[in-house]
């Protein structure tokens, strides 16, 4: 089994209903994450950062998801990430220099509301990260895997689906 970092970064996946204000806020702890992982009785490392919307995601943020990257010692390495701007984040550090291989995945119903989503593309994720052997950037979302610009979401459907153009 390979070594694997998961990067946090907020998104839909993390979203947690507020009682207070009635709305869905970013666990910052990736609670959902934390959950998954022990479910599958295995040790993976999760770091949280940004803890955004990717609507509200910058360029700056984006640096420091790149930073992190790079300065990590793993070579395999999952981003949970908003859907909305997952290909924008996914280019951004395709068109750096990495050594690792990462994959983007997120969900577009919070686990909190509804696990299924969120753990079928985490699984997805860990899953086509543990089978691949080339190094670049990847998204695996709605059962769809591949390379970052090839996986595009149809924003009239609601899901990933493997781009034609």
């Amino acid at each position: 089994m390979k070594k694997i970092l998961i990067i946090s970064t907020g998104g839909t996946f993390n979203k947690v209903y507020n009682p207070v204000n009635g709305e869905l806020q970013i666990d910052k702890t990736s609670s959902a994450i934390k959950e998954i992982a022990h479910k599958w009785l295995c040790e993976l490392e999760v770091v949280h950062i940004i803890g955004k919307d990717s609507l509200e995601m910058t360029n700056t943020d984006r640096k420091l998801l790149f930073d992190t990257i790079k300065q990590s010692s793993h070579s395999h390495i999952i981003v949970v990430h908003g859907t909305d701007t997952m290909e924008i984040s996914a280019k951004y550090i395709a068109d750096s220099t990495l050594e690792q291989t990462v994959i983007f995945t997120g969900a577009m119903i919070p686990y909190s509301i509804d696990p299924t989503e969120a753990t079928s593309n985490l699984c997805s994720a860990y899953g086509y990260l543990q089978g691949l052997d080339t190094k670049g950037i990847y998204i695996a979302m709605n059962g769809v895997l591949g390379k970052y610009d090839v996986i595009k979401k149809n924003h009239i459907k609601g899901r990933f689906e493997i781009s034609t153009k």
